[in-house]
Order: C-alpha cells, then structure tokens, then sequence
C-alpha cells in the first residue's frame, strides 16, 4: 500500500491545479476522466459554477479551525477526484478552505481514472465512490485512515431515496446537491476535524 500512496502523492496537485487542469479540459470540450460522454460534459460545467461560488462563500468555523490547529502532527489529505463529480465539486472547495486555517495539514488531489491502483484500495461498498479523502501522517507516510465520499446527512438522503424510488436519478441528485446548499459545508468540516482529532488520539494512545 505505501508505494502506491507515495506515487499518489507524486501524482498529486494542489487545489489551484486541480482547477485549471478541469478548466482547460472544459476549454476543449472535455471532462476529466477516461469516459467522455456530453452528460459528463454538462455534470462537470455544472460543477465549475458551483466550486467557483463555493470558494468565494465557503467559511469555516471556529469549532472546526481550533480542532485542525490542536494537531500535533503533520497530516497530508491525498484526495481522490474528478471533474464531473457532483460531490467533488461541493467537497474540495471545503478542503481547501480547512486546510487554509492551519499549518498542520497539506492537500493534494489526483484523478481517479490516472490513479486506479490507488483507487481499488479505498472504495466504499465495492465501488469507485468519491471524493476519498485518504489521511496520510506526513513523516512517515503511513495512512491513517480515510474519509468519503460525502458526508454522513448525504448519504442517509440517497440511501432513504434509492431505498423508496430504486434509482439515483435526477431528482435524487437534485435534491442531494440543495443538502449540500443549505448544510454550507458544516458537516464536512466537522465530521473531519472530529476524525483528524480521534486518529491523533488513537495514535498517541498506541506510543
């Protein structure tokens, strides 16, 4: 696992790279990713309003900036993704503006189609889901744990939709990107920083 985490890390780009290489793509009339299709096309110019909003609206709370700062160590979030991701598009601006706030923390994200190998070995239920947020204490490079691909209060929306109506269809994604609108992303922000903190304390307690 770690050799396929280092070479993740060397794969990875900053936030600011991640957007212009999605942006030049959408330039060409492309998405991200291996599949080129014109509903992957449309997800992805969808998701450029909404990060371009997202990291001008974005505020993260004090709660969640005392905890990323009470750190310890030195953390790297690896982050699995792609353009045409409606959930990476509500996500990684979040990311971003967390890892903002502190010295404690290094963001860096791949393409999920560029970095298989690494994908297979977080998947959620069997599947390809992102964002994954893999943490990653910086010194020695081991993972310690893993979060993704949406929040806990998302996720219980799609599972009560695909459970009532059978599908994820337009409408579940419709209604599942008005959560993220009203929830601001208090919930990212705080169901990791919650876990930054317990994997510290899990790893303190094992010195």
């Amino acid at each position: 696992m770690k050799t396929k985490i280092i070479e993740g890390f060397y794969n990875g780009v900053s936030y600011l790279d991640y957007r212009k290489q999605v942006s030049d793509l959408l330039a060409k009339g492309k998405s991200t990713g291996n599949e080129q299709t014109e509903d992957l096309l449309h997800y992805s110019k969808l998701n450029e309003t909404r990060m371009n909003r997202l990291d001008k609206t974005i505020q993260v709370d004090d709660a969640t900036i005392k905890k990323l700062n009470s750190l310890q160590e030195e953390y790297i979030w690896l982050v699995l993704s792609e353009g045409w991701c409606g959930d990476a598009a509500q996500i990684t601006p979040i990311l971003n503006k967390m890892v903002a706030t502190t010295s404690k923390i290094e963001l860096k994200l791949v393409f999920r189609d560029e970095n298989e190998a690494l994908m297979n070995l977080f998947l959620t239920n069997g599947s390809k889901s992102i964002p994954k947020v893999i943490i990653i204490e910086k010194e020695s490079m081991m993972v310690k744990g893993s979060w993704g691909p949406r929040p806990e209060g998302a996720t219980n929306l799609i599972k009560s939709y695909k459970a009532q109506y059978g599908v994820v269809d337009e409408t579940a994604k419709t209604e599942l990107q008005m959560w993220y609108l009203h929830d601001k992303g208090l919930s990212t922000m705080n169901e990791l920083s919650n876990l930054m903190v317990h994997l510290e304390e899990l790893g303190h307690q094992k010195m």
